[in-house]
């Protein structure tokens, strides 16, 4: 028997590649249901071959439906997740609103699937995009030589502000040839043949909330202990982020020790040719369900260092594919029963 499933925010780009996502995997589906905002209800959203019609998230009853993917906004998901969560409906929540409260737990199937037992509101928290790679990328390495500090540099596509952002990207980047000023309004900068150092807004000491997120994030899903400091860059890429990641290890690293254990991970591919296009690119990881990782070396400037490069499309990995991974996850461990 299948599942009454909800998608929350399903005209989004997030949402319509959980509803690809869910269909691709063959997530056992009984009844699927498209919710989105009062001023999207009635559009159409496809589902396999199947075209769904958008119904009002904020008249929406959950009571009987099973599991709700929310990726609608950290505001609407605050409101609708715990009024879905009281219905009896389990919610995986995208945004960035319940990730930090301590009762809520904070998932990557490859990484802490047991913290799944602790969703005792009936809310599970996806991580931030950027934290979902490097964490599953630093798993197998973290279990063999105990991460103790990573530094970090993200390179993030554009998709990551959502449809608005690709649409601002294509349109400065065609206005470019055209001479037409670009107009800014989604990124703080000209984003077409440029780099932004900024992902959000800044905090006191002068990191970003994307970079807090990254360190906070990693503390909770991977090891409390870990010290990282990461910056995270806008880049003018449509789909896929990028990582340069710097770990410093309590254990001396073996290098052929540390390429065992990532090509034996889940969800990880390495690909690292010490050649000209041995490596993967972001252009390379769309649509793709891995986290690759490349330019695996030891870094001598720090004891027990490691340094490497890691990419994931991030609308799949990064956000889609590990909700749905996780409503998988809940299954296999009996933690998703059925309501109705």
């Amino acid at each position: 028997m299948g599942y009454r499933v909800a998608v929350v925010g399903a005209t989004g780009a997030v949402g319509r590649e959980i509803l690809k996502t869910l269909h691709e995997r063959e997530f056992p589906v009984d009844e699927i249901v498209a919710l989105a905002s009062p001023r999207s209800t009635g559009r159409e959203v496809s589902f396999g071959d199947r075209t769904l019609k958008v119904q009002n998230l904020e008249t929406f009853d959950f009571a009987g439906w099973d599991v709700a993917l929310f990726s609608p906004g950290a505001s609407v998901s605050a409101i609708h997740g715990p009024r879905a969560a009281k219905a009896g409906c389990i919610v995986i929540d995208n945004t960035s609103h319940f990730r930090m409260e301590p009762d809520v737990p904070l998932v990557v199937p490859e990484v802490n699937p047991n913290d799944l037992k602790k969703a005792k509101r009936g809310i599970v928290a996806n991580p931030n995009c950027s934290t979902i790679q490097m964490v599953v990328a630093l798993k197998p390495l973290h279990d063999l030589f105990t991460a103790k500090r990573v530094v970090v540099a993200t390179y993030q596509a554009v998709a990551g502000a959502g449809k608005d952002g690709m649409d601002e990207l294509f349109a400065q980047t065609k206005g470019t040839f055209v001479n037409d000023p670009p107009k800014v309004e989604q990124f703080q900068k000209q984003i077409a043949f440029n780099c932004i150092p900024q992902i959000d807004r800044f905090m006191d000491d002068g990191a970003t909330k994307e970079e807090w997120k990254m360190t906070v994030e990693t503390k909770k899903i991977l090891d409390p202990e870990i010290q990282v400091l990461a910056t995270c860059v806008r880049v003018p890429v449509f789909i896929g982020h990028s990582e340069a990641v710097v770990v410093e290890f309590e254990e001396p690293v073996d290098l052929r020790k540390a390429r065992e254990a990532l090509r034996e991970a889940e969800g990880v591919v390495l690909l690292d040719e010490r050649e000209d296009g041995g490596y993967v690119t972001p252009i390379e990881c769309v649509g793709e369900d891995a986290t690759y990782v490349s330019r695996l070396r030891i870094d001598p400037t720090v004891p027990n260092g490691l340094a490497f490069w890691c990419v994931s499309d991030n609308l799949r990995k990064g956000a889609a594919l590990n909700a749905v991974q996780i409503a998988e996850t809940m299954i296999a461990l009996d933690l998703l029963p059925h309501r109705n």
